[in-house]
C-alpha cells in the first residue's frame, strides 16, 4: 500500500516538467565537423563564439557553407553557441514572443536579439533567457551531441 502511495506521489510530482515552447516543432538535423575547413576554430575554448544556420547555409564569421540535402534547420534557423562554461548549445532562431520565422533573432555580443520586438536573449551561459521581459520563455533548445570533432544537432 505504501509503495502505491509513493508511486502516485512521484508520478504526480513529475507532471508538467516537460519544457514546452511556443515555437512550432520543425525537424532539425545538422552536423558540424569542427576538424575541417573554417570550422576548425569553433572549439570549446572559443567561448561566446557561434555559428548560425539558415536557408542560405552555415555562417561562421566571414565564411558561408551551403546546406546539405539532408540538413534540416528547425523553424527559423539554428544558433550553435559556445557558452562561458565551454559547452556547445543550440537554439532555434525564432523569437518565442513574435513567432516569425522570416525575422530570426540576430547575434549581438552575448545576446540574440529579436528584430521585431527587441527582446534580448542572454546566451552567455547557454540558457538563452529573455532579459527585457517582453518574452516569457527562452529560445527553443536543441540537443547537441559532441563526438570525434563533430557536433550533431537534432531533436
Amino acid at each position: 500500500m505504501l509503495t502505491a502511495v509513493l508511486l502516485t506521489v512521484l508520478l504526480c510530482a513529475c507532471e508538467g516538467t516537460t519544457i514546452r515552447s511556443a515555437v512550432p516543432t520543425y525537424p532539425v538535423r545538422l552536423t558540424i565537423n569542427t576538424r575541417l575547413g573554417q570550422f576548425v576554430h569553433f572549439v570549446p575554448e572559443a567561448t561566446y563564439d557561434y555559428i548560425t544556420v539558415d536557408r542560405q547555409g552555415y555562417h561562421y564569421h566571414d565564411y558561408t557553407q551551403a546546406l546539405a540535402a539532408t540538413d534540416m534547420i528547425g523553424y527559423a534557423g539554428v544558433i550553435v553557441y559556445i557558452d562561458g562554461s565551454c559547452r556547445y548549445n543550440a537554439f532555434d532562431m525564432c523569437c518565442p514572443h513574435c513567432l516569425d520565422p522570416k525575422h530570426p533573432v540576430e547575434m549581438d555580443g552575448f545576446f540574440a536579439v529579436c528584430p521585431i520586438c527587441g527582446e534580448q536573449y542572454d546566451m552567455s551561459w547557454g540558457l538563452a533567457v529573455p532579459t527585457q521581459h517582453i518574452a516569457t520563455e527562452a529560445l527553443r533548445r536543441y540537443p547537441v551531441i559532441q563526438s570525434n570533432g563533430k557536433l550533431t544537432i537534432s531533436q
